[in-house]
């Protein structure tokens, strides 16, 4: 839905369990109708697309995608943003780190992203520019030598700019900017707002831009302005959240360098405050429990008094280090409900939201907004309110805060 100042906001369609196309179009008619009629009955309503790789083979279809774009105009509906980060499947079953196969060291993963940039361009209406967030490279773990880990990253940028040069033929052919919108997330190649800014300095407008130029047969100077139009930063509040970033920060930082930002997902963390009392450490430690589910990573980073962090690839790895004293603070990779501040004993990082959105009031630095809150299957029961009204509710609560 179009705001005040001309942005748009959504909520992400991957909370929707479904890979195949009829099965993410039922959703979007079950969940996206009422919704427009709840939130902007008199005008158009946003969607936040997610497509699995099955599912946007048969939707870029030209029947598939004309009768969706038909869908689209006859209920006053539109994309402008969608989800290329998960591939494959992302419901009922373990993700865990395949959320990040095929990574961008592989064809699979260029060609996917490819095919829903061509996807969007068709359906993005005219004067909107339109992002594809996608994976921060690949999974570290999986590269186990500097020099395997170098390699993703060459190869990783060599695909992106390949990407470029596709987005710069389709505006040539289109007349829309789109964008390719880089995600950091704990544990990935690119994991945190210094490791993103370094891989598009070093790697995107000094190698890519020599790639950028031979494939296009532009100048230097040329491609450096394509690439920065796009290939731009997904700002994931809770990824940054985790890492005990500071969002007034990781902004400032991204301006210095002229890098824009395609979107922010709005999203919010889980967290707990540890006290000394060891009782009160063993009821924290019985409340985050039920979180410690078998779906996807919940990657942790604990807090000393001194402000030193340590990182453990998952909740149980976390859990495991409340019995340490010295530890005053954890925060997990597990995407709760935007609207709540604290759940009991836990919280969660609501605050890095308003304080991300309070510098956006000020000086928008991006068109796209999007709740991404995916783990409504796997919340423990007693967090399950009603889908329709917990989506409902986190754009109300969106809305309170930028309008």
């Amino acid at each position: 839905m179009k705001l005040q100042n001309g942005a748009h906001l959504s909520y992400c369609t991957n909370i929707h369990a479904g890979e195949s196309w009829p099965a993410v179009f039922e959703s979007l008619k079950e969940y996206c109708l009422p919704l427009k009629a709840a939130l902007s009955p008199d005008q158009p309503f946003g969607i936040g697309l997610r497509l699995s790789n099955e599912s946007s083979v048969l939707l870029a279809e030209p029947a598939h995608l004309q009768a969706f774009k038909q869908w689209l105009e006859d209920n006053d509906l539109y994309v402008f943003t969608m989800n290329g980060f998960p591939y494959g499947a992302f419901h009922f079953a373990v993700v865990k780190d395949k959320v990040h196969q095929p990574d961008w060291t592989t064809n699979e993963r260029l060609e996917y992203s490819k095919r829903l940039f061509d996807i969007l361009a068709e359906l993005l209406p005219a004067g909107l520019d339109g992002g594809v967030s996608t994976s921060p490279l690949s999974y570290k773990f999986w590269h186990e030598t500097p020099e395997a880990l170098e390699q993703a990253k060459l190869d990783s940028c060599q695909n992106m700019i390949k990407v470029a040069a596709h987005l710069v033929r389709l505006k040539e052919k289109y007349g829309k900017s789109l964008h390719l919108d880089i995600e950091p997330e704990p544990d990935g190649i690119l994991e945190d707002s210094a490791g993103f800014i370094h891989f598009y300095k070093e790697y995107l407008l000094k190698q890519g831009k020599v790639q950028l130029a031979a494939e296009l047969g532009c100048s230097p100077s040329e491609a450096e302005s394509h690439i920065r139009e796009h290939l731009q930063l997904c700002y994931d509040v809770c990824h940054f959240a985790v890492g005990f970033e500071s969002p007034a920060k990781v902004i400032e930082a991204l301006d210095r360098e002229g890098i824009k930002t395609g979107k922010i997902q709005i999203s919010a963390a889980l967290k707990a405050i540890l006290p000394p009392v060891a009782s009160l450490r063993q009821q924290i430690k019985e409340e985050l429990s039920p979180f410690n589910e078998s779906t996807y990573l919940h990657q942790v980073t604990m807090q000393d008094q001194s402000g030193n962090l340590a990182y453990y690839p998952d909740l149980v790895d976390g859990l495991a280090q409340l019995e340490d004293s010295k530890w005053q603070e954890l925060r997990t990779h597990f995407h709760v409900p935007i609207f709540a501040e604290d759940y009991g004993l836990l919280e969660s990082t609501q605050d890095d939201i308003v304080k991300t959105l309070a510098l956006w009031n000020r000086a928008p630095f991006t068109q796209h907004l999007e709740i991404e809150t995916y783990t409504w299957e796997v919340l423990p029961s007693d967090l399950k309110l009603d889908l329709r009204d917990s989506i409902e509710r986190e754009m109300r609560w969106v809305l309170s805060q930028v309008q």
